[in-house]
């Protein structure tokens, strides 16, 4: 009887460590939490797959503003001059099927009928080195040949700055440009109000880093060469909205060609850690961000 016990015992242990392990699950209303460390990601399967939150502690980086296309992070195809605007619906706002597998999220959202596509998105915690990978694929469902490029867009509030590795950020889409500062081997902006939409193209080095209220978030993705981007965009675009509202932070991937039933699959690394230091180009926050990414 004793060794019933013990082997009882033994066997709730194991389980309670299981569930101590636990980095992905569901909390409500199609949400899902993915943890690692002190680091919380979550995920509205329901509302078009969106980060929704990100946050270390209980200190948020992503913006939480309630306007349509103004909050938390999505994925788009490229290039935009395929669709315009408003973004793709089922990719950006009908409901994704969520299943997790072990500690793996993936949600799976609905073929568009208009392009052909279907959209998933994994969502894994890495403990070795304190990140959420998100890898996205693009699925062909229709029937022909196509080229396409991956294209993430995150949203953060209008405040510290944004900086990558890039010799210079040109206008793009015909809005007005903004006032980088070129220095420290980096691009770098402070986030600042004005009334109309501004946005830029630059070629970067597969990182993105935005500095604000003792926060660094920074996104690690594939660096690409000259000429793999999809037409008129860029591996990293940044977008300003009108006022003190948000800005986007974006990346692409290649522009790839794929057949009927052929799929296109992008990861991008997410990081967040305290920062003390100053929201100013300076070696320090760019040796921090290649320190976090371990470039």
């Amino acid at each position: 009887m004793k060794k019933h016990i013990i082997m009882l015992f033994a066997a709730l242990s194991l389980g309670s460590a299981a569930l101590s392990a636990q980095t992905v699950k569901a909390v409500e209303d199609g949400k899902y939490d993915i943890k690692v460390g002190d680091i919380t990601m979550t995920v509205n399967a329901a509302q078009g797959g969106k980060i929704v939150s990100y946050r270390l502690g209980e200190k948020e980086v992503l913006s939480q503003t309630r306007m349509a296309n103004s909050f938390g992070s999505t994925f788009w195809t490229s290039p935009q001059s395929e669709w315009n605007w408003p973004p793709v619906a089922e990719y950006d706002r009908k409901a994704f099927k969520a299943e997790v597998n072990g500690n793996v999220l993936v949600l799976t959202g609905e073929k568009s009928e208009r392009f052909g596509y279907r959209v998933r998105k994994e969502f894994k915690a890495d403990a070795k080195n304190n990140s959420i990978a998100i890898t996205y694929t693009i699925v062909n469902e229709s029937g022909e040949t196509r080229k396409v490029a991956p294209w993430e867009i995150s949203r953060v509030p209008n405040g510290g700055m944004l900086f990558f590795d890039a010799k210079e950020a040109t206008p793009a889409n015909n809005m007005k440009g903004m006032n980088f500062v070129f220095e420290q081997k980096a691009a770098w902006f402070t986030l600042d109000e004005d009334k109309e939409n501004r946005k830029i193209n630059a070629d970067g080095k597969g990182w993105l880093a935005f500095s604000d209220n003792g926060l660094l978030f920074v996104k690690k993705f594939q660096d690409l060469k000259a000429g793999e981007e999809a037409p008129a965009e860029a591996e990293i675009q940044i977008y300003a909205n009108p006022g003190k509202t948000f800005v986007e932070i974006e990346e692409q991937g290649a522009y790839t060609t794929i057949a009927p039933g052929e799929e296109l699959s992008w990861t991008v690394r997410w990081y967040l850690v305290p920062n003390d230091l100053p929201a100013e180009p300076s070696k320090a926050l760019l040796k921090k961000v290649l320190k976090t990414i371990k470039l």
